[in-house]
């Protein structure tokens, strides 16, 4: 009697999971639809994308507080005149590409990405679009066609940062940045950087050397001599000055845009 008592609970139990399972797979499917909707909307560029930043204190400590209460819509302005630039530079009829806008502060960061595992990644990126979801529906955040979570640390205790990531399915990044006025140039490279991949932009480096790859990697690949560079194509984030050797751009004025990256995001 006992055992058959244990039995059910066992089956009620299994049950329950796997209708949690479905539900969630069920609402998964439902945020993954309106991600194509918005992602099929958003590739015509007749008319300006809106992204909503939201900021993160990835450290919870004051100095990153303090940096996160200065941030503003024009803190980020280097972001949008460097897309308006870039799209008068391949003839793309829109003065205002992006339209960038701070969002709330988050309490809470988004979900851990996996070490390694195409299935881990898989799951990972499910869970990151449907926590993308709740952050859209649960704060009063402006209106935005792209989600961009900015996660800062302080500098005076690490010299790195992770590695930040952007989602085309889904048309959200989550980036790791520096907490401090200096650092808020270069800051803006990796967030445009981010952006482009939720767009459908690859990157255009070697992940072994960091260096970039010739020639979509390179700002000027028609320069004689070719180098050294002296811009940097944006998602291969290095400025070529040989052929081993390369080095990051101070800010989005020593960036461009290069053919390829053109292409990716319908330009």
């Amino acid at each position: 009697m006992g055992m058959s008592c244990a039995d059910d609970l066992l089956t009620t139990m299994a049950r329950s999971r796997r209708w949690r399972i479905a539900v969630l797979l069920f609402i998964l499917f439902l945020v993954a639809g309106d991600a194509w909707l918005t992602r099929w909307r958003t590739t015509d560029w007749q008319e300006s994308l809106w992204v909503a930043v939201y900021p993160i204190n990835g450290d919870g400590e004051e100095v990153t507080a303090y940096y996160i209460d200065w941030l503003s819509d024009l803190t980020f302005r280097p972001i949008e005149d460097f897309f308006a630039t870039e799209a008068a530079a391949h003839s793309v009829a829109i003065e205002a590409p992006v339209t960038v806008r701070l969002g709330p502060e988050l309490p809470e960061a988004p979900p851990s990405p996996p070490a390694s595992g195409r299935l881990g990644t898989a799951w990972w990126s499910l869970k990151m679009r449907y926590w993308a979801h709740r952050v859209r529906k649960e704060y009063d955040g402006p209106p935005a066609d792209i989600q961009l979570f900015v996660i800062y640390h302080n500098p005076a205790h690490r010299e790195s940062v992770p590695h930040s990531l952007g989602l085309e399915k889904g048309l959200l990044g989550v980036v790791h940045a520096f907490a401090h006025p200096q650092m808020t140039a270069p800051n803006n490279v990796v967030i445009a950087h981010e952006l482009l991949h939720t767009l459908g932009a690859t990157d255009k480096y070697d992940p072994a050397t960091d260096q970039p790859i010739f020639p979509d990697g390179y700002g000027e690949p028609d320069r004689r001599p070719l180098h050294p560079q002296v811009v940097a194509e944006i998602m291969a984030g290095r400025i070529a000055v040989s052929e081993e050797e390369s080095e990051m751009p101070d800010s989005l004025a020593d960036v461009v845009i290069g053919a390829k990256t053109a292409r990716e995001i319908g330009w």
